[in-house]
């Protein structure tokens, strides 16, 4: 089963806090999750105003098909080769894990939640952020990295926007490059938190550039993938906020 949550912004705090879970296994479904009662400003979406039931389709549901980009714009093609999608048996569902679903009018966002791979790993593609605070130079020189380019985690606490933050960088020169997505700062953390030191060896994190996309939107410019033992008693996406309503009422 392939899982993303939605998570909403309060526009009075600012604060992101997922409010839903989307599934696909065969059928899609879709369940509030307990972040939905955290606001008071927060309202159920008009076709799914019970919070408390789970919803089921054969097709995605409206609201989240409409953050897709439709087939018949000329764009689309290019658009699919910036996601690295060419071969993907699920475009859809890939497709709003890697944009996160963005749009313009609202403040909603998707994000996936992995699970261990066949050879119990942490495995994921992501899209690097903050290139658009990034000189040109530092534009200039990710278009010229080169594919299975290795990219280092920095802690970022001085950052004065958000003290979590958590920076990419090139190995040789270092340079900051961009930022690794909200939605993965929290699991990146423990993942840092989890490298092993051996006097032979250093188990960390692997992030990869995993393809440059030069002449796409300045958000689809690099494609990194992050690759690494799963540690044991890890558990993404867990807390109370992230635990469906409908399986407690």
């Amino acid at each position: 089963m392939k899982t993303l949550f939605l998570a909403w912004q309060d526009p009075k705090t600012r604060e992101w806090t997922p409010i839903g879970r989307l599934s696909y296994d065969g059928e899609y479904t879709f369940v509030y999750t307990k972040g939905a009662n955290k606001s008071a400003t927060f309202s159920p979406f008009s076709n799914m105003s019970n919070i408390s039931i789970l919803y089921k389709s054969s097709e995605l549901f409206p609201f989240f098909s409409n953050r897709l980009l439709q087939k018949n714009r000329p764009e689309y093609s290019k658009y699919i080769t910036w996601l690295n999608l060419e071969n993907s048996n699920d475009i859809e569902f890939e497709m709003l894990a890697l944009t996160e679903g963005r749009r313009e009018t609202d403040n909603y966002e998707l994000f996936p939640c992995p699970t261990p791979t066949p050879d119990n790993k942490y495995e994921l593609r992501f899209f690097c952020h903050g290139m658009r605070h990034m000189s040109d130079e530092t534009i200039a020189r990710v278009a010229r990295l080169p594919k299975g380019e290795p990219l280092l985690m920095m802690m970022d606490f001085q950052n004065r926007f958000d003290p979590r933050a958590i920076a990419l960088r090139t190995c040789d020169p270092p340079v900051i490059v961009g930022y690794v997505p909200r939605y993965l700062v929290h699991d990146f953390t423990n993942l840092l938190r989890s490298i092993k030191h051996t006097p032979s060896q250093l188990i960390s994190p692997s992030i990869t550039l995993h393809q440059t996309n030069p002449d796409a939107p300045i958000q689809f410019r690099m494609l990194c993938q992050i690759s690494y033992p799963w540690p044991q008693d890890f558990k993404p996406c867990s807390g109370e906020l992230f635990e469906p309503i409908a399986s407690s009422s």
